[in-house]
């Protein structure tokens, strides 16, 4: 047979080489990233909330591959349906018909979004965002869209407008005319709507960057404020929603709040066929979509394949079947109510906060001679070097994989997979507490580290 081609012999013959691929022919930062903090592993399978390297030990995941994989890796469910799609040989995006699976895939998504009434897919989060930025603009037939500091949205170009990290934003400009106010502030919120220019305020009802979340009382009230001056609200939801944060979406958190579009993304793909999706109030598509002429206005080469309405289909199943939302609550309640017995133990940590499976680790100037003496030294190297000082012995030492929340922050975030059990927390909690332990006895491996940490900060500036 001609064209025949043997993925697993290639990985066989060439998997060794993958960081020196990839500094050859991808972004050459990333592997010395990783090897310069210890990172450079390597991962030969995965199952669930673990994955195991080339000498076969078990790690934790806790990261999610940056909270895609919300039901783990290799969910059962999901492969199958893959499977089956593959097999079925449907006449995919011929583009002049309409297939089954996304009208079937947005019933279904739909159906846990009361208030919204059609649904846009894409390949990805960032492009969710994209499309609701376009839809509110053409709806409201105005051209400015309010977002928080420190938000994060995406980093293609629209979305990169209301991103709210100086450091993504450099080099990048003109970028949208957009304005950033902090979250919270409602009289900045109603300041800026006065204008009368407001197409629509895009919010994460929790940032990722931080893991802060939106005041009580304030996505309902600034709804309010939207609604008045004719402009939007739009719910980023890439990492919040679909249970991660105990209920099916964040924004459900507070009673009354009915978003005018929402954004998905990430946990929908379950972990294979990048999915997005903008979900909306069926006068705004109908708007956008005001006539056959503008039939393909917004459209996406991608979206709607088989393949990932498949995978979206499969995930909603396994977390209706499986009860995933209630026990990504149950699970985070008790991870954060382990982690927060902390807080008065230890000098260095300084609050838990979040909810359900999306938890953020704050650490804080301690109050003690010797450990303020070397707190003050990293923070005047670079902060964020003392959260890194612990991603990296709970990655060498405990086999436990977790992030940095962002760029200058002392916050470790959590978002594992919504699958992981007591035993994982367990885990988690005894490695945390152990690498506690040895940051404040004042010396050791981790703050050797911390020094090395110290002298490639300087160098870099």
């Amino acid at each position: 047979m001609s064209g025949e081609f043997d993925l697993r012999a290639l990985l066989d013959e060439r998997g060794g080489e993958r960081y020196e691929l990839h500094a050859k022919y991808l972004n050459h930062q990333l592997p010395r990233m990783l090897h310069t903090i210890g990172f450079d592993k390597v991962y030969e399978r995965a199952e669930g909330a673990h994955f195991w390297d080339a000498d076969g030990v078990d790690h934790l995941d806790m990261l999610a591959g940056f909270g895609v994989m919300g039901l783990g890796r290799h969910h059962p469910v999901v492969r199958k349906a893959l499977h089956d799609v593959l097999d079925a040989q449907l006449a995919d995006l011929t583009r002049f018909d309409c297939q089954p699976l996304p009208g079937l895939l947005a019933e279904r998504l739909l159906a846990h979004s009361p208030h919204l009434d059609r649904v846009f897919f894409g390949n990805s989060g960032t492009e969710a965002v994209e499309t609701a930025l376009k839809f509110a603009r053409y709806a409201t037939g105005r051209p400015r869209v309010l977002y928080c500091s420190h938000a994060f949205h995406g980093l293609t170009t629209g979305s990169l407008s209301v991103n709210g990290e100086r450091g993504f934003r450099e080099g990048f400009d003109p970028l949208l005319p957009d304005t950033a106010i902090a979250l919270g502030d409602l009289d900045a919120l109603e300041r800026e709507l006065r204008r009368g220019d407001v197409a629509a305020f895009v919010v994460e009802p929790i940032q990722g960057k931080g893991v802060h979340e939106a005041p009580p009382g304030f996505l309902g009230s600034a709804q309010e404020l939207l609604h008045r001056h004719g402009a939007l609200l739009i719910a980023d939801e890439v990492q919040t929603g679909l249970g991660r944060t105990g209920d099916f979406y964040a924004y459900q958190h507070e009673e009354g709040v009915e978003p005018d579009l929402v954004c998905v993304a990430k946990a929908l793909s379950g972990g294979y066929v990048p999915v997005g999706a903008t979900l909306g109030k069926d006068w705004i598509f109908k708007k956008v979509y005001s006539s056959m002429d503008r039939v393909l206005v917004h459209s996406a080469s991608f979206g709607s394949n088989a393949q990932a309405m498949a995978a979206g289909l499969a995930v909603l199943s396994v977390m209706e079947s499986e009860g995933t939302v209630a026990h990504a609550r149950r699970t985070g309640d008790l991870l954060s109510g382990r982690l927060k017995e902390l807080v008065p133990r230890y000098e260095l940590l300084h609050e838990i906060r979040g909810r359900g499976l999306m938890i953020g680790i704050e650490f804080g100037r301690p109050s003690s001679l010797g450990l303020r003496g070397r707190w003050t030294m990293l923070q005047a190297a670079r902060k964020g070097l003392f959260a890194q000082m612990v991603v990296v012995p709970l990655l060498q030492r405990h086999r436990i994989l977790t992030q940095v929340s962002g760029d200058h922050l002392e916050v470790i975030k959590l978002i594992p997979p919504l699958v992981i059990d007591e035993a994982d927390v367990d885990r988690f909690v005894t490695a945390f507490t152990a690498v506690m332990d040895e940051a404040h006895g004042g010396g050791g491996l981790m703050w050797d580290f911390g020094k090395t940490l110290v002298k490639q900060a300087v160098a870099q500036r």
